[in-house]
């Protein structure tokens, strides 16, 4: 098929404002489809869940088509999708509910290579209970964390280990199959998946990733702000989350506090109809067609980065540091003797979005030698075209001429 990206454009009211945007790993811009559903469900009617009147079945099936969308993009069960304000208060929930279990000498392990909010609220349930943290570091110089590495930290008392699918940071993609046949080797032990950055570039499976929990957040991937944790109803009846006594205690509903933003659900169903109508005429049902769908982004993203990667080459004093073999469209740059703050400062002047920092991800950042500071974070989204992958490198190559 051939990807269409004016037709991506034309769809996302934002980009007509002239800015090349390279702040997708921190949220993609958004398609005037999704805003318009968000709204229509707001204005509904719309009603607590229900089955009496119109506003009511409006929100039960805004919850059931979400959970639906969702298992399609992830490739899960609708009944193991739950919606939460964001993956990093999902991953506290499960850690604070699985934490009720352990004991003394139980074992976590967690990744130098993460996200923050795939680190820090294992850590601290791990203190809380007495449980030990064991660090799976991933090499500076090429930014791989290899399998070896997680397992060779893995015991019988290993009770959750945290990795992510994606760094948000360099773009590293582990082998996250590979660490999940190894971490299920020891009965006990459960794997927790931060998928926010992948999910946004490549197919999911979680049956060939082999996560028990998988979080993502669909403002990643052309959807409104909120996160979503994905696993099987099974592994999800066997925890027992902190609830209020009136509330139900069917799955998923149990992990869910509150009355759901049923107009956050409905954006979500239209983000990920989005992304399967960039299949083209492609055939099959919605997981059919994002199969395809991410196939023809991961060709059109990998395309730009190629052209990116080219032109970075011929710049002085420029410094990728994202080398793994596998990873995302997403490169972060360093700088000789120039702060990555003020290249993004720079490129800001000239029309061009590309932030600076460590977005979260301290610890990578620290075990690359760039502190607390990182550097300028370049991620390309289904949305790019050359132009501004040219943009980008021309405000770069006059940042390190001024």
């Amino acid at each position: 098929m051939t990807y269409d990206v004016g037709a991506l454009r034309a769809e996302i009211p934002s980009l007509l404002s002239g800015v090349a945007h390279f702040d997708g790993p921190g949220g993609t811009q958004t398609p005037a489809r999704v805003a318009r559903a968000i709204a229509d469900a707001l204005t509904g009617p719309l009603s607590i869940r229900g089955n009496l009147t119109p506003g009511e079945a409006n929100a039960e099936n805004a919850v059931r088509e979400f959970r639906r969308a969702v298992a399609d993009l992830v490739g899960g069960h609708p009944s193991g999708v739950v919606f939460g304000r964001s993956a990093t208060q999902l991953t506290y929930d499960v850690a604070r509910t699985l934490a009720k279990d352990w004991a003394p000498g139980d074992e976590v392990v967690v990744s130098r290579l993460d996200h923050d909010a795939n680190i820090r609220p294992w850590i601290q349930a791990a203190e809380r209970a007495g449980a030990q943290v064991r660090w799976a570091d991933f090499d500076p110089v090429t930014g791989e964390l290899p399998p070896r590495a997680v397992e060779a930290l893995l015991t019988g008392r290993t009770r959750l280990v945290a990795v992510t699918a994606a760094s948000n940071l360099t773009g590293t993609v582990p082998d996250v199959a590979e660490i999940s046949r190894l971490v299920h080797r020891h009965p006990r032990a459960l794997l927790h998946v931060d998928g926010v950055h992948y999910a946004a570039h490549a197919f999911v499976d979680l049956a060939r990733l082999g996560a028990d929990f998988f979080v993502c957040s669909p403002y990643k991937f052309l959807g409104p702000h909120h996160g979503v944790l994905a696993a099987s109803p099974e592994l999800l009846e066997r925890l027992r989350p902190d609830k209020l006594l009136p509330s139900t205690d069917t799955v998923p509903e149990r992990f869910e506090l509150g009355t759901l933003p049923y107009e956050l659900l409905v954006g979500t169903t239209a983000a990920i109809d989005v992304l399967a109508g960039l299949s083209g005429k492609a055939a099959g049902g919605r997981r059919d067609r994002l199969r395809t769908a991410f196939a023809a982004i991961g060709r059109h993203e990998g395309a730009l980065r190629g052209r990116l990667e080219a032109g970075l080459a011929g710049l002085p004093g420029v410094t990728v540091r994202s080398r793994a073999a596998e990873r995302t469209p997403t490169l972060l740059l360093t700088f000789d003797g120039r702060a990555a703050a003020d290249a993004s400062v720079f490129l800001a002047g000239r029309g061009v979005h590309a932030p600076a920092g460590s977005f979260y991800a301290l610890e990578a950042s620290r075990h690359l030698g760039l502190g607390d500071t990182g550097g300028l974070r370049v991620g390309l989204s289904p949305y790019n075209d050359e132009d501004d992958v040219d943009r980008l490198l021309e405000g770069l190559a006059a940042f390190l001429r001024s």
